[in-house]
């Protein structure tokens, strides 16, 4: 679709009227075009050639792309192109009879081919575009146009896209999106629809209804667990005033805690039911909060479990199937100890980051300098202690060298004594 590559066309030769009138034998509305023809009425012979044109859906497959080829191409020699191109694109929403297996194929083809052949700062481009989502919705492809949403912010500066029309194309794609299962993308786009509001719209009926939307999404999200760009919106943050309690649920779960929850709802009985939230989703959303929160504000980064079933509400059993859990959402890394039954974080996510933050940060820093410090200190003793060492090593072979060199020299004095005295004389009879 992001290609503008012209397509190959059946029956491109001859002039307009020769191919319509093709087109309408083909149709089988020769006999009703052909008076048209001769009198040069293009539009008339246009409306009756669209009018016809579901009777395409049910021609062999191998004739289906060339003959909507034709029909496009003539369309396009229009000089009313706003006027029928939606008509036909309407029509591409209907089944391919002929082909039950490849027809949602065949019906998307053609599209990006009516797309491709528009230049790309033709304003109907815009209008091809929402029928390609319409038509992606219907028939469950969504993943098809995930690729080429990159280039939806340039497209739509190319067309000159008002802010309705885009907010529009933005809220069509989440709930595509959401439909399809994708609900990250869905929560970004309705993010995007948000931000398309002027600062003097932000409290107006479908600003607000958007905003509930993007609200409940983000709660219910299985995927989305910072809530940071969504409490910046204006449109959010005008909820404050207009929907208060909503406001308030949106603030416990991107800042507080279980208990927190807990509270809110004995305070508001009733309306997360009424509202019909999930609550199984939200208990178990704000539990997996909860461990985060625990974990960054731990600042020996080892928790005891007795701590984790505290915070969470549950007991000591679940404890270790919960922290698979908030390794799993990526909300916390580490890794548990059995034996002495804690649970030691290596990583974790802040989940807003303000003056409490900055204070908690400070003292772990603090916390690592004193041990850092220790550690070199430790350090410094040991290299000290093992240089005295190595020192009293090298003084006890010196002295015990030394001790061996005055030995040899006393025994050979000796010796040297002993021979001072001369030869020993020999007895004799005359010493008797």
């Amino acid at each position: 679709m992001a290609g503008a590559q012209q397509p190959q066309l059946a029956f491109i030769d001859g002039t307009f009227e020769e191919l319509a009138q093709e087109m309408a034998d083909f149709l089988n509305i020769g006999d009703e075009v052909k008076p048209l023809v001769e009198k040069q009425q293009r539009d008339d012979i246009l409306k009756k050639l669209i009018i016809a044109s579901p009777a395409l859906h049910s021609i062999p497959e191998k004739e289906f792309a060339g003959a909507y080829n034709l029909l496009v191409y003539l369309v396009l020699q229009s000089d009313k192109v706003e006027m029928f191109l939606p008509r036909v694109c309407d029509n591409l929403m209907k089944p391919v009879t002929s082909s039950p297996i490849n027809g949602p194929g065949l019906g998307l083809n053609v599209l990006t081919t009516i797309f491709n052949m528009l230049r790309p700062n033709d304003e109907m481009r815009y209008n091809v575009f929402m029928a390609i989502l319409r038509f992606l919705k219907f028939h469950g492809m969504f993943e098809n146009l995930k690729p080429y949403l990159k280039n939806l912010d340039s497209w739509m500066a190319d067309w000159g896209t008002d802010a309705e029309d885009q907010r529009q194309a933005f809220e069509a794609i989440a709930e595509a999106a959401q439909e399809a299962g994708d609900s990250h993308t869905s929560y970004q786009y309705i993010l995007k629809a948000l931000r398309t509001f002027e600062d003097e719209e932000v409290k107006s009926e479908e600003a607000q209804k958007i905003a509930l939307r993007a609200l409940r999404t983000s709660l219910l999200s299985s995927q989305q667990y910072d809530f940071r760009d969504l409490l910046s919106v204006p449109c959010v943050q005008a909820l404050a005033e207009t929907h208060p309690v909503y406001y308030e649920l949106l603030t416990i779960f991107a800042e507080k805690d279980l208990e927190d929850y807990s509270q809110f709802r004995e305070e508001h009985e009733g309306f997360v039911e009424k509202e019909r939230f999930d609550l199984e989703k939200l208990q178990t959303k704000m539990r997996l909060l909860s461990f985060a929160s625990l974990a960054a504000r731990t600042q020996t980064r080892e928790i005891p479990y007795a701590d984790i079933a505290k915070a969470l509400q549950i007991s000591m059993e679940e404890v270790e199937l919960w922290i698979i859990d908030v390794i799993r959402a990526q909300l916390v890394e580490g890794r548990m100890s059995q034996q002495k039954k804690v649970f030691l974080v290596h990583r974790t996510t802040y989940r807003v980051f303000g003056e409490k933050q900055w204070r908690q940060l400070g003292d772990l820093v603090d916390t690592w300098r004193d041990t850092l410090t220790k550690v070199a200190s430790t350090l410094r003793k040991e290299q000290a202690n093992l240089e005295a060492q190595k020192k009293r090593e090298l003084e006890e072979v010196e002295r015990k060298m030394t001790n061996t060199g005055m030995g040899g020299v006393d025994r050979r004095r000796a010796g040297g004594e002993r021979g001072d005295r001369g030869p020993r004389k020999e007895r004799t009879d005359e010493d008797d």
